[in-house]
């Protein structure tokens, strides 16, 4: 006789399931009773950030015991509850209610179907004020294309651009000027008016990031794994032994100590400290090419070990933002790290709007380990004053916090995003070798068709952009059949369609 297990007891999943709601809702309400005391909140807002609370104190909860009990019944096992947290929970216990025989179907009714659809909803409409409505037949994620300088004076770049698949424009405030960036914005309205159709401009201040300062040393600056390289606080003459740079911010030099691990141009160089001098400090590169790497002047230089307390608004964001305000849609917040931050920025936007003005959006970049760990309260905090995205600034951030927990964070990140109803960006050396060089990679092929789960993907600047933009939205159109967010939607399979006799 064959052994046929039982059922799971719907009655002790439900007397669990309904102990966990009361817990979540006491932990929800105080996150949410907090956040309203310290935060002007915009009523469009405030469900997101409820919603939001909801799903942090459902994610405190570990729920992979009772997830495949919830699954054996054909019941939700809360996989998917990013967008609607606490009605996803009130839905499995509602079922549960109707599968025991101990409690009425009357105690647990089922939440208004509304519930879950006025959530994606929010996220829909926020991802198309932010990134445009996209064209008749194109794929769910928008597409962000950084603008090369030339963009300000070749009549057809622009609009070819946005002819190939491009849905909004970013300006990167670290390059170029006023008039190049007035330039460019001229372009981009008048491709949209042609087209009929709202293209976006996103202005990216620099931002205060730890750079390279000028570079001296022998062998053409190159440095290969066991040489020495130093960090000077002063600007190092021509005859120095070994290779020679400073730091954008020098007084960072005092937070060096030996043993700590350093990262130079997107972790293309790495080395580590083994001695500090009235000088500077002493390292020895652990991490470069078989044939070395180039030390660089105005390279991101980072420290994963120490968390680095400067402003997140420079004298030339400042600068910047009294052309960006008025013209810009979105301004792209490199380096924030706390609400005050976020706050700052406002207080500098405030100043410079027309008195009938309305405030831009805000991209908020999440580049550092700190802003991981406040990522819910910069979500709240931009959310409460304006329209706000996320953008996965996955080069530095995963320099500061490792490839192997970057694998992990995207992911949590894009989900915590979608409990905010807010849009994440996708960026960071997306198809870099198509754009570059003409070929893309099966790792970037890959890496693309992950980033369809994000409502918008920023591709950088190169020679093939019109093949790139192109390569990336039929990507997107076919990972579109298959998946919404983490849902996989079941259109039928077409590869093994009449090939199935043996």
């Amino acid at each position: 006789m064959s052994f046929c297990p039982l059922p799971p007891d719907p009655t002790r999943l439900l007397i669990e399931l309904r102990l966990l709601r009361e817990k979540i809702a006491l932990e929800a309400d105080a996150i949410t009773a907090a956040w309203n005391e310290t935060a002007e909140m915009r009523p469009a807002f405030r469900p997101s950030a409820e919603n939001l609370a909801n799903y942090l104190a459902l994610r405190h909860a570990d729920l992979s015991a009772i997830q495949p009990d919830l699954a054996a019944l054909g019941l939700s096992s809360l996989g998917r509850a990013e967008p609607h947290a606490r009605a996803s929970l009130d839905a499995v216990v509602a079922t549960l209610a109707r599968l025991s025989d101990r409690v009425s179907a009357e105690d647990a009714p089922y939440p208004a179907p509304a519930a879950f659809t006025e959530g994606p909803a929010r996220l829909t409409a926020r991802r198309d004020t932010l990134f445009g409505t996209g064209a008749s037949g194109a794929p769910r994620s928008r597409i962000l294309l950084t603008l090369p300088t030339e963009s300000a004076t070749d009549p057809d770049l622009i609009p070819g651009m946005i002819r190939a698949g491009a849905d909004a424009m970013r300006i990167n405030c670290a390059h170029d000027s006023p008039e190049v960036w007035q330039a460019m914005i001229d372009r981009i309205r008048a491709a949209g008016d042609e087209v009929g159709r709202y293209v976006p401009v996103l202005m990216d201040l620099a931002g205060p990031k730890l750079r390279t300062g000028p570079v001296a040393g022998p062998n053409k600056q190159r440095v290969f794994v066991g040489d020495r390289l130093d960090i000077r606080r002063d600007a190092p003459g021509p005859k120095v032994k070994h290779v020679t740079t400073t730091l954008s911010h020098p007084d960072l030099i005092d937070r060096l100590t030996p043993g700590m691990q350093v990262f130079i141009d997107d972790g293309k160089i790495g080395a580590e400290v083994f001695e500090i001098t009235k000088k500077g400090a002493k390292l020895r590169v652990t991490r470069a090419g078989p044939e070395g790497v180039k030390v660089k002047s105005e390279k991101g230089f980072n420290l994963p070990a120490v968390e680095i307390d400067i402003p997140a608004l420079t004298e030339e964001d400042r600068t910047a933002l009294d052309f960006v305000v008025g013209r810009a849609d979105m301004i792209g917040y490199s380096f924030v790290q706390t609400p005050e931050d976020i706050r700052l920025l406002i207080s500098e936007v405030d100043k410079r709007l027309a008195p009938d003005g309305a405030r831009p959006a805000l991209v908020l970049k999440i580049e550092t380990g700190l802003a991981v760990r406040n990522l819910p309260r910069l979500i709240v905090q931009a959310g409460a004053l304006t329209e706000t995205a996320v953008m996965i600034a996955r080069g530095d951030l995963a320099v500061e916090i490792g490839l192997e927990r970057m694998s992990e964070i995207q992911e949590e990140v894009l989900w915590l995003c979608e409990a905010a109803h807010t849009p994440v960006v996708w960026a960071t050396q997306v198809l870099e070798g198509l754009m570059k060089q003409g070929l893309a990679s099966r790792a970037e092929t890959t890496d693309a068709a992950m980033a369809q789960r994000a409502d918008c993907v920023m591709l950088n600047k190169g020679p093939y952009v019109l093949e790139t933009i192109h390569f990336l939205s039929r990507i997107l159109g076919r990972m579109d059949r298959h998946m919404s967010k983490k849902s996989a939607r079941l259109a039928p399979l077409r590869s093994w369609r009449g090939s199935l006799t043996l």
